[in-house]
């Protein structure tokens, strides 16, 4: 039968890009309500808000939350190289932005290990460019205020106001600086991204890049956290490297461990892994998570101060932090420049992460989320706060598992666990000065118990598809051995490499017929299968483009055992010595064989088929150099008398063979060159023997 083509109703793109520009830029009142509607969720949802059903499970999730946020937020100030009021800071006001413009009714957005370690690389970075000692015990300058380049001493210096006093703001104010910019400009790409719509970029971190980044980073947290746990003071090191050199310099200097602390980690450390253990095999008969974090702290701050740790053993606290909000700030635009690079993976890893887990709560929970409006969120989530003194925030895995499983409805528990942050801020954190810090880098690293646990998982994912354990491999090692950026941008360009590589050398096969069926598939897979006499059947298993031209025509020629061209050229040298000697009025030719016999060997034993049948069901599309490809072996067998007949081949693969003429002019014999089956073209070169 013929199928016939639809007749495509031809769009006049200038009418619309005018129809939409006209429908942008124009406002009306409905207009302008639908606009605020979408750009604030919470006035859609909210009035809906069934309070009896929902309200004790949201306030249960947001205390729980809450708690869990101080002391992560405590313990993520190290990574983020930043003092602890400003983890307080961005936990607060994460919480209070998503719920105005978050799409997701369970993920839990504030501070991240892998968002406050980037961050606090650069913050790093730029405080050792500064001058500044990275030494965690410097002292810390105090207060806050404006940025200003002093070009007379070559350093950067803050002039500020306290109390009618000026001063001048050191290494705290300069780290909070460089933080807020980064977040300020990672916030702009955000919103940007959503603004033009390029939330397509996520596509190109795969499940693997991202489990690799966020277990190569864990490495690197880890490693930076053991010089608390035993107590230690060696340089913060910075740029590539940064894990092995750290290690050198812990190994060098392990005979100075303090032993308070060592005991301390240890405590600690047994402690939280056995109430973790114990909450994920009883966590059914649980209604809610054991607070162990904060009970640790509440104890390890108690031992502290009464055995007074810091002055008898010198074991390193958190020292001062302060109550109530430092009045808001512009961040400054000179630091926004040194950061706008270091601003894009930060931009990225942010958006990924916390579009990730708000379709996979979605898609548990029956409803749907708009990840364009999840990039603005999670942008504005940065934005403002970064006049705050806050720095970058993600969604977080462990705080949003915590969070569905404690009876969360909706993102009303986000301000619960806002308020108990508010709490600390205004009135409990200096009760937190004699805190030790290894105890917060106990808490961090028994929460990286989730990411290491990836390298039990290798072994089956090594099952299930060795490429995309090959990309992890990769991805973790770089991010772990040469830095974070690096490690996610060397693992998006391997597995693009890879997929470049699988559709360059992609599986190719001779096809034999399903006995008694009108079927065909790999001679080489499969048992009892008939070849077709005097017919060929050639399957590619990827697109046909310019990269993969060679590989294509190398395994046809291979598989059929006949390369035209070679044998073309044979036949032309045969012709042109059986004419020379035939000139010379001699019979026999060069070999001593008569005409007839020559004749017959110009006719090569190999040659077994008269009809090569391209299966293209798994051709997705062809450039022009696949067109031409395909031109040319027409040509080329078409000179041995072998029909080429192409199969199963797509709507686009079909045009592009038209466009490129392979079927002539008129496309008259279009019709005896392509078929929509296997079977119909192989019936048809049955019938034209």
């Amino acid at each position: 039968f013929l199928m016939e083509r639809k007749i495509r109703v031809k769009i006049n793109r200038k009418e619309v890009v005018l129809a939409k520009l006209r429908k942008s830029c124009s406002c009306t009142p409905k207009k302008l309500k639908n606009f605020v509607m979408d750009f604030l969720p919470v006035l859609q949802w909210l009035p809906k808000y069934q309070c009896k059903e929902y309200i004790w499970g949201d306030i249960m999730s947001g205390l729980v939350i809450g708690i869990i946020l101080v002391p992560q937020a405590i313990a993520y100030s190290l990574l983020a190289g930043l003092k602890p009021i400003y983890s307080l800071y961005t936990s607060f006001f994460a919480n209070i932005i998503y719920f105005l413009m978050g799409t997701s009714r369970h993920v839990s957005v504030g501070i991240f290990s892998l968002i406050s370690l980037m961050v606090g690389q650069v913050v790093d970075r730029e405080l050792l460019l500064a001058g500044f000692d990275l030494n965690d015990d410097a002292p810390p300058a105090l207060g806050d205020g404006s940025l200003q380049n002093d070009s007379q001493s070559n350093t950067t210096a803050f002039n500020l106001t306290i109390a009618g006093m000026n001063a001048e703001c050191g290494k705290e104010c300069y780290a909070i600086g460089i933080a807020t910019a980064l977040t300020f400009v990672a916030g702009v790409y955000q919103v940007l991204m959503g603004i033009f719509r390029l939330g397509f970029v996520s596509m190109y971190l795969s499940e693997s890049v991202l489990d690799g980044f966020a277990t190569g980073a864990s490495l690197t947290i880890l490693t930076a956290q053991v010089k608390y746990l035993i107590g230690i003071k060696i340089p913060r090191s910075q740029g590539h490297g940064m894990l092995v050199i750290t290690w050198i310099n812990i190994l060098r200097n392990i005979s100075q461990a303090n032993l308070c602390d060592v005991i301390t980690s240890a405590i600690c450390i047994v402690v939280l892994v056995t109430a973790k253990e114990l909450g994920d095999r009883y966590k059914h008969k649980l209604k809610f998570p054991l607070p162990t974090e904060l009970v640790v702290i509440v104890v390890a701050t108690l031992v502290s101060h009464y055995g007074k740790l810091n002055e008898v053993y010198a074991s390193s606290v958190s020292g001062a932090i302060p109550t109530g909000f430092i009045p808001p700030k512009v961040p400054h635009f000179n630091l926004m420049l040194r950061v706008a690079v270091d601003a894009l993976p930060l931009a990225i890893v942010s958006f990924v992460f916390t579009v990730s887990l708000s379709e996979m709560c979605a898609k548990k929970y029956a409803y749907t989320i708009r990840a364009n409006q999840e990039m603005f969120a999670v942008g504005f989530c940065n934005i403002i706060p970064s006049f705050f003194h806050s720095f970058a925030t993600s969604a977080a895995l462990a705080k949003t598992l915590v969070k569905t499983s404690t009876g969360c409805q909706t993102q009303v528990s986000g301000v619960i666990s806002a308020m108990v942050v508010l709490l600390v801020l205004l009135f409990l954190a200096p009760l937190f000065y004699s805190l030790q810090k290894c105890v917060l880098a106990c808490i961090i690293i028994v929460s990286l118990r989730g990411a290491l646990r990836k390298f039990r998982d290798v072994p089956a994912r090594y099952h299930v598809n060795k490429v995309d354990t090959l990309v992890w491999v990769v991805t973790m090692t770089a991010s772990a051995l040469i830095s974070t950026e690096i490690g996610l941008l060397v693992g998006i360009v391997f597995s693009m490499l890879c997929i470049i590589v699988r559709t360059q050398r992609p599986r190719t096969a001779l096809l034999g017929q399903i006995q008694d069926t009108s079927f065909y598939e790999d001679d080489l897979e499969y048992e009892n299968l008939s070849s077709v006499p005097k017919v060929k059947i050639f399957r590619f298993e990827a697109p046909l483009y310019y990269a993969n031209r060679n590989y294509f025509l190398k395994s046809l020629y291979r598989l059929t055992n006949l390369d035209p061209n070679l044998e073309a050229a044979r036949r032309k040298k045969y012709e042109k010595k059986e004419k020379q000697h035939l000139k010379k009025g001699d019979h026999t030719t060069a070999n001593g064989l008569g005409i007839r016999e020559t004749t017959l060997q110009l006719v090569p034993k190999q040659i077994d088929f008269q009809v090569l049948v391209v299966d293209c069901s798994s051709i997705s599309f062809l450039d022009t150099t696949g067109v031409n490809t395909l031109k040319e072996i027409l040509k080329d067998y078409k000179d041995l008398n072998i029909s080429v007949l192409l199969a199963c081949c797509n709507p686009s693969v079909i045009d592009s063979l038209k466009r490129g003429g392979y079927f002539g002019k008129d496309f008259g014999s279009m019709q005896e060159m392509l078929f929509y089956s296997i079977h119909n073209a192989v019936q048809f070169a049955k019938d034209q023997k």
